[in-house]
């Protein structure tokens, strides 16, 4: 194919990619992709497919507006868009943009652009697994808000969560925080 008709730039890597959908669409975008990825043996090509969501607990009121309990409730984080690990050229390209549903990937133009690995774990589509070289007791920099540029002590490290407890200075009181690995720097 020439340069020019070539409609993505072609990668070997699978990358993560963000299509957007009709509202409401999202879970049927999902799992007709998956089912076309099975069908056709694409699973080399195209590896995951996301809708990212997040346990709510809801109060659960009667008609005269007293409470009765509490129930569960399931919500997208990102309406109306779709995650996709996938491996980018133009067939993969024309299967998810041709899929009832997609209006278009994420990206200046109709150009995709893949997400990087801190947009990936700040978002909540895929946990990284990230190698932590801090010890219980050492100093470490805050480097997300509210609290960038805090310095802290390290009270507790959970590999299994990826967050760490830390202790800082907050109004001269010493105030527990826990974060995200990626939210911590060793100094």
């Amino acid at each position: 194919m020439e340069e020019s008709t070539k409609l993505v730039d072609e990668s070997t890597e699978a990358l993560w990619y963000v299509v957007h959908t009709y509202s409401g669409y999202e879970n049927k975008v999902a799992n007709d992709l998956q089912t076309m990825v099975e069908n056709r043996h694409l699973q080399d090509l195209i590896c995951d497919v996301k809708v990212p969501t997040e346990t709510r607990i809801e109060e659960v009121f009667d008609k005269r507006g007293n409470k009765t309990g509490e129930k569960e409730v399931q919500s997208k984080l990102y309406p109306g868009y779709v995650f996709i690990k996938m491996v980018m050229n133009d067939n993969t390209w024309y299967i998810v943009r041709n899929t009832r549903g997609v209006t278009g990937f994420v990206g200046p133009g109709s150009k995709p652009i893949p997400l990087t690995d801190e947009e990936v774990t700040a978002m909540g589509v895929e946990r990284m697994q990230l190698e932590l070289d801090i010890k219980v007791g050492e100093h470490v920099r805050v480097v997300s808000d509210p609290f960038a540029n805090f310095i802290g002590t390290v009270q507790a490290i959970d590999p299994e969560t990826q967050r760490i407890r830390l202790i800082i200075s907050l109004f001269g009181k010493e105030t527990p925080i826990e974060l995200d690995f990626v939210e911590v720097q060793k100094l």
